[in-house]
């Protein structure tokens, strides 16, 4: 069984229905630990050793956090700025996360048509995450493409925000397990936009 560290960055998820549905659907999942990186460092004093041994003792990170600005929640770069040390993440010598999967599971308020060239938004999620990715490469870390919820500000249903939820708890559910198909997953858009399809058959 895979051990999954979800990093889980939103200044106020409370006023976020759906971020909260995302959450209380994987909280208590076996395998899961989930950390709310707002609700741990509210100074933003990140302690880096403690963050990379968590790294380290996870095989799985995950990303989650509103896509705020193309981008993500302060608390997260700053993260990224501290915890992924030369020598450590990458470098001649920097192996800790190597063979480790990541992607980001993210909300953002406007619909698929708005990221699109010729949408609102001019690129689509993955090209606008492509730091991420490139991030993932240098790290040596195997990069999956987002879980994403989009459309957020058009008002997504109670049934909606439910069926998203439990998109997100099967994805976690089958990562841990290994029955998700990696290579089928990576041709993707998005991990949730055919689940039934990149799951294994057992």
């Amino acid at each position: 069984m895979k051990k999954i560290l979800v990093l889980f960055a939103h200044p106020a998820f409370k006023r976020s229905k759906m971020n909260a549905a995302l959450r209380a659907a994987i909280e208590d999942l076996e395998g899961v630990t989930f950390h709310d990186l707002y609700a741990s460092y509210p100074d933003f004093l990140i302690d880096v050793p403690r963050e990379q041994d968590l790294c380290e003792s996870h095989d799985i990170i995950v990303f989650q956090h509103p896509f705020y600005w193309y981008s993500t929640p302060a608390i997260l770069k700053e993260w990224m700025d501290l915890v992924l040390e030369h020598e450590w993440a990458y470098g001649s010598t920097g192996n800790a996360l190597a063979g480790k999967i990541s992607f980001q599971a993210l909300t953002a308020g406007g619909d698929i048509t708005n990221y699109r060239a010729g949408g609102m938004n001019m690129f689509t999620i993955r090209e606008l995450t492509t730091p991420y990715r490139a991030t993932a490469n240098l790290c040596k870390i195997e990069w999956l493409p987002p879980f994403a919820v989009l459309g957020i500000h058009q008002g997504l249903s109670e049934e909606e925000c439910i069926q998203r939820a439990e998109e997100y708890r099967r994805t976690l559910i089958a990562l841990r397990d290994e029955r998700l198909d990696l290579d089928r997953a990576k041709e993707c858009e998005f991990l949730n936009q055919d689940l039934d399809a990149i799951l294994k058959q057992v």
